[in-house]
């Protein structure tokens, strides 16, 4: 009997850490978009891109097509080291299912950081912030 009742409390655990578990999504792409990262649902991947002009700040994110999604980047600096980061160029996209947003193209010294928040527009409490590393 307790052989039973540990198989079935067992299954229960793995059954509840599936479905706590964020799922995979597969790698996406946009439009005229090269490959881009591999997301998370509801997680944002972000990145940049820099040329000779100033820099853009990238934020995507995974979601289900029913959802209504929100995705924030923002390209963040400082003015000197140790002081508060400031933001200096800001884009959202809210949308159904998965969204991108792009900042404008920025000139800006370093250091320099991308952040972005994204997830269910509704639901502050399950959007999540993610920033790169200081360049």
């Amino acid at each position: 009997m307790r052989a039973r009742i540990a198989a079935v409390a067992m299954a229960a655990a793995g059954i509840t850490a599936l479905a706590a578990a964020p799922a995979i999504a597969a790698t996406t792409t946009t439009g005229t978009d090269a490959a881009v990262c591999a997301s998370v649902l509801n997680r944002p991947c972000v990145s940049h891109q820099a040329d000779g002009e100033g820099i853009v700040g990238v934020a995507q994110v995974s979601a289900d097509p029913g959802q209504l999604t929100m995705v924030r980047v923002d390209i963040r600096t400082q003015s000197a080291w140790g002081s508060p980061w400031e933001t200096i160029a800001t884009a959202t996209t809210v949308q159904f299912g998965s969204a991108k947003a792009v900042t404008p193209r920025v000139t800006a010294t370093a250091p320099r950081v991308i952040c972005a928040t994204a997830g269910p527009a509704l639901d502050v409490t399950k959007q999540t912030t993610t920033c790169t590393n200081p360049f």
